[in-house]
């Protein structure tokens, strides 16, 4: 299963790319000489990094690849982040979308990989079956979680983390880019060209 640093740079891609959908995305916009956190989207884009690697808390319970690890669990923090954006006086769907697509990079991610350990898979569709999914692809490399500061633990982890870098990091940058742009384009087509205040 891909490694915390492999599902928070997936769900900082997700929350970059929820970013996109048109709409009112207003809050999020920064000038240009903004710091590269805020135009990355402040807290928002950290909270998903979170999200996508929050699954695996489940670890702590031995419930790991269950209910965390599903479209239940990301609906139930569609439905969260979108009460706490109505709270704050967010863009309740924009946000609801972003934290409930971040965990879903950890289904997808977790879906794509390796798995030693059965069952095999993850129970991707609770809470409507208990079934276990796995796609056979291996794109992402098996880590180990025991004896983890041994050399031989040490270089497991540090090739899965480099399998992880080389796809996701493209993505992530790919995203970057275009959500650069876009808003970019946005505030091109507001009065003076300016970003609209926070």
């Amino acid at each position: 299963m891909p490694t915390s640093i492999g599902d928070g740079l997936a769900g900082v891609a997700a929350a970059w790319t929820a970013d996109l959908v048109p709409g009112d995305r207003a809050w999020r916009t920064a000038p240009a000489s903004a710091s590269w956190y805020r135009r990355a989207g402040n807290g928002l884009t950290l909270a998903c990094a979170v999200l996508a690697a929050l699954p695996d808390v489940d670890l702590l319970v031995h419930a790991h690849r269950t209910f965390t690890h599903s479209i239940g669990a990301m609906i139930i923090v569609g439905l969260i982040a979108g009460a706490l954006a109505a709270k704050s006086d967010r863009p309740v769907v924009r946000v609801s979308l972003m934290c409930a697509a971040a965990v879903g990079t950890h289904v997808l991610l977790d879906y794509l990989a390796v798995d030693p350990m059965p069952p095999f898979g993850i129970q991707a569709l609770w809470p409507f079956t208990r079934g276990w999914y796995i796609s056979g692809w291996n794109l992402f490399l098996e880590t180990e979680r025991r004896h983890f500061f041994t050399v031989a633990s040490i270089a497991v982890n540090a090739r899965a983390v480099m399998r992880e870098l080389a796809i996701l990091a493209p993505i992530a940058l790919a995203i970057w880019l275009v959500r650069v742009k876009a808003l970019a384009g946005l505030a091109s087509k507001l009065p003076g060209g300016h970003h609209p205040p926070q």
